[in-house]
C-alpha cells in the first residue's frame, strides 16, 4: 500500500491545475486520470475563451499541455480509475482498479457530466463537433447568424436561450410541458424576446443529419433538423436548424463520496464559502464537481489552484507539509 501526502482524483482543468500548484509546493501529488483523462475538454473542438490563446486552442491540445506542465514539476499522473474511497479514518484510503493507496489529503476534481436526451445521437454529435452542445457560453459564438434550438424548461434553459440570441438569427425553445419551471423574471425575458420561439408540449424524438464537406477535403456529420414529437397528440414534425443546445442539467460526479461528504441539494459537493474545503478536514473539491453556476474551464482551473493552496496550508498546519 503506497502512501502520499496528497492525492488528486480527476484531471481536466481543475485536476491538472491543482497538480501544477501542488507539485510546485513540493507535495509530490499522485493524480488519477480516471475513465476520461483530461475531462470534458477532451471531447470538445476549439476553445476560444481560455486566456492566453488568442487564436483559440483545441480542447485535447489544451489538456495535453496542462498534463505535461504538471508532470514537469513532478506530479505523478497514472492511468487508474478510483472505484472507492474511505474517508472515515486517517490516513484516507483510495482504492483504484489496480491498487490501494493512502493519503493525508485529497482533492476531488471529478467534474460533472451533462445530461443528454437519451436518444444517443445528441451525445455523439457533441463529441464530434456535429452542432450539438451542452454549454451556450462555450459554443454560442460558433452559431452566429444561424438558426438553433434549446431543449429544457428551467432557469438554465431559458438563460441559455436568451444568451444565444446574441449570436443566432433565431432560437427555438423546446419544452415537453405547457409551462416553464423557470423563475417568472426569466420567463418574462424569454416571452419578450422576438428572436425566441417557444414550442410547447414537444420532445426531440430524433436528430436528422447530413454530411458537410470540410476545407481539408474530409466531411463531418452535422445536425440538419430535429424530429419533434407532440406530447399531447403524438404527432411528429421536422424542424430544420443548424445547432442544438441541450439544457436539461448536469450531473456532478459524486458517486464516490455519497454518504461520506456533505452535498448541496442539487447534488454538488458542498464547500465552505470562500474556500475549497469540504465537510471533512483534509478533503477539498475543485472544478465542476462543486460548481453548479459557472462550469467553465477557466473557473475550474482557478478552483484547482485554490484547492492546492488550501491543501498545502492544511498539511502544513498538521505538520505534514514540505
Amino acid at each position: 500500500m503506497s502512501h502520499r501526502k496528497l492525492i488528486i482524483i480527476g484531471t481536466g482543468p481543475a485536476g491538472y491545475t491543482a497538480a501544477v500548484y501542488a507539485s510546485r509546493a513540493n507535495l509530490a501529488p499522485l493524480v488519477f486520470e480516471g475513465a476520461q483523462p483530461g475531462g470534458q475538454l477532451t471531447i470538445t473542438t476549439e476553445v476560444e475563451n481560455f486566456p492566453g490563446f488568442r487564436n483559440g486552442v483545441m480542447g485535447p491540445e489544451l489538456m495535453d499541455e496542462m498534463r505535461h506542465q504538471a508532470q514537469r514539476f513532478g506530479a505523478e499522473i497514472v492511468a487508474e480509475t478510483v472505484i472507492k474511497v474511505e474517508l472515515g479514518q486517517r490516513p484516507f484510503t483510495v482504492v483504484t482498479d489496480q491498487a490501494t493507496y493512502t493519503a493525508d489529503a485529497l482533492i476531488f476534481a471529478t467534474g460533472a457530466s451533462a445530461k443528454w436526451l437519451g436518444i444517443g445521437k445528441d451525445e455523439v454529435l457533441s463529441r464530434s463537433g456535429g452542432g450539438v452542445s451542452a454549454c451556450a457560453t462555450c459554443d454560442g459564438f460558433f452559431f452566429r447568424g444561424k438558426e438553433i434550438a434549446v431543449v429544457g424548461g428551467g432557469d438554465t434553459a431559458l438563460e441559455e436561450a436568451t444568451y444565444l440570441t446574441k449570436f443566432a438569427s433565431k432560437v427555438h425553445l423546446i419544452h415537453r410541458r405547457d409551462a416553464f419551471r423557470a423563475s417568472k423574471p426569466m420567463q418574462t425575458r424569454v416571452f419578450e424576446n422576438p428572436k425566441i420561439q417557444v414550442h410547447w408540449n414537444k420532445v426531440v424524438e430524433s436528430i436528422a443529419t447530413q454530411q458537410v464537406a470540410l476545407a481539408t477535403g474530409d466531411s463531418i456529420e452535422k445536425i440538419r433538423a430535429l424530429v419533434l414529437k407532440d406530447t399531447v397528440d403524438g404527432a411528429t414534425s421536422e424542424l430544420p436548424l443548424d445547432g442544438l443546445f441541450v439544457a436539461i442539467g448536469h450531473q456532478p460526479n459524486t458517486s464516490l463520496v455519497e454518504g461520506q461528504l456533505e452535498l448541496e441539494e442539487s447534488g454538488y459537493l458542498k464547500v465552505v464559502k470562500g474556500s475549497t474545503r469540504t465537510s471533512i478536514e483534509g478533503v477539498f473539491a475543485a472544478g465542476d464537481v462543486a460548481d453548479h453556476t459557472y462550469r467553465q474551464a477557466i473557473t475550474a482551473a482557478g478552483s484547482g489552484c485554490m484547492a492546492a493552496i488550501d491543501a498545502e496550508r492544511w498539511l502544513a498546519e498538521q505538520g505534514k507539509g514540505e
